[in-house]
């Protein structure tokens, strides 16, 4: 179910204005699509990341404007902590939309316990999936994944009804020989092994 959003039409335009709302608790949007006019909107900030922390992606503005709408794009300030701006794309019930999705991993893998170690390498996927289905995140479970092990985006379960829009050979995560195991066998197999008797033989020829 969509989240609910309060908005107000915003009258005035430009930074001045913008950094005015953004001081008092409201953060400027636009909406857009459809072939609608845009409309310049004002929502309140603690709206807006109550939406962010529960993983929304569509939500329901209500006030100057009633419709559902898609979240397209959030402008962050420097730090990435304050939401400066928002992008509001209007959506239908059954329109699909291509979205990122946060993919996290499920279990313990077997290959850590014979000295692995789990590298996460993708940690969002791409996909085409109906506006108002948007999951929250995709898991994928690693209780199988051994050393030399990989999964890659193509063998994710995706909602019913989504399409996977990543490349399909993208590596979203793999078992590997623990990096410290690896100096350790590097650093051997290149270290210069002594030859005995060598001094000796330098000697002799020395003392010719």
């Amino acid at each position: 179910m969509a989240e609910a959003l309060n908005v107000k039409k915003r009258e005035s335009r430009g930074k001045r204005e913008a950094k005015r709302l953004r001081e008092a608790g409201s953060i400027p949007a636009i909406l857009y699509g459809h072939g609608e006019a845009n409309e310049s909107l004002v929502i309140v900030a603690d709206e807006m990341s109550s939406v962010i922390r529960h993983g929304g992606r569509v939500v329901e503005l209500k006030g100057a404007v009633n419709e559902k709408a898609f979240i397209r794009e959030l402008q962050w300030d420097v730090y990435g902590v304050e939401v400066l701006h928002v992008d509001f794309a209007r959506v239908s019930e059954h329109e699909r939309v291509e979205v990122k999705v946060k993919v996290e991993l499920r279990g313990e893998a077997p290959g850590v316990k014979d000295g692995g170690a789990v590298e996460h390498l993708l940690h969002e996927i791409e996909i085409d999936c109906e506006a108002l289905s948007i999951p929250e995140k995709i898991g994928v479970s690693i209780r199988e994944l051994k050393i030399g092990d990989a999964i890659t985006a193509g063998e994710l379960k995706l909602p019913e009804g989504a399409k996977l829009v990543s490349d399909p050979d993208d590596v979203i995560v793999h078992c590997v020989v623990h990096r410290e195991e690896e100096e350790v066998e590097g650093g051997a197999e290149g270290a210069e092994p002594e030859v005995i008797g060598r001094k000796a033989e330098d000697e002799e020829e020395g003392e010719e």
